[in-house]
């Protein structure tokens, strides 16, 4: 599948890269020879419990983000330095967006009475599903992955 037409550098990245990347077929720098990982399953790539993959799959790959019980229920957390806010819109329901708005690149700023909130221009997004629910923004967040096992949140 063609490469051609892919989004800036700056808009790959708000977008999640790696998901455009596994959606697309498209390689990106320094992924030379990796395996080929499947796109998440489900919207907003979250998981409550379980085993780690459908059927038993890999172990979860990245360190452990935050424990479900800093998550609060209606709320969410956002982390900065991975630019992801994790959100808890109903119990044991967790979901993973991109901390990026999508009006103008700031990082969202805080979660609060089921919003999440970009201190820029005002935007709000839903912690339900990251669609927009006020403000400049043009798009909701984009989801991103990640693995809910026992009490751990890990990125996938």
């Amino acid at each position: 599948m063609s490469c051609e037409g892919r989004p800036t550098r700056r808009t790959a990245l708000a977008a999640g890269a790696l998901a455009a990347a596994a959606a697309t077929g498209c390689s990106k720098y320094g992924d030379e020879g990796a395996d080929p990982e499947p796109p998440p399953s489900s919207p907003a790539a979250s998981r409550s419990g379980g085993s780690p993959g459908k059927g038993g799959g890999a172990p979860p790959k990245g360190p452990v983000l935050a424990r479900t019980s800093d998550i609060p229920v209606g709320g969410g957390k956002v982390f900065k330095d991975e630019k992801v806010v994790v959100t808890q819109p109903a119990e044991g329901d967790f979901k993973a967006f991109s901390a990026v708005c999508t009006h103008s690149g700031c990082t969202v700023r805080d979660v609060d009475d089921g919003t999440v909130n970009c201190p820029c221009h005002g935007s709000r997004f839903r912690v339900a599903d990251g669609s927009v629910a006020g403000g400049p923004a043009p798009r909701p967040l984009p989801p991103r992955g990640i693995d809910v096992t026992g009490n751990s949140i890990r990125l996938t």
